[in-house]
């Protein structure tokens, strides 16, 4: 293990050129589904964290 920081520095420089070249930006309709998806995911645990917590309330 080399704990030189400049190594670490450069070898992160290095990784970050990579995922930057590999990368694209999404068209619209690739961020549009994601979002949704993301949006259901968060209010379907918004719903359940609601109800477990209703659920709790009425035990205690």
């Amino acid at each position: 293990m080399n704990l030189n920081p400049i190594t670490g520095i450069k070898r992160f420089y290095e990784e970050s050129k990579h995922i930057m070249s590999v990368s694209y930006k999404p068209t619209h309709d690739e961020f549009m589904r994601t979002l949704k998806i993301v949006l259901l995911g968060i209010l379907i645990l918004g719903v359940m964290g609601f109800i477990i917590a209703l659920i709790l309330q009425l035990i205690v």
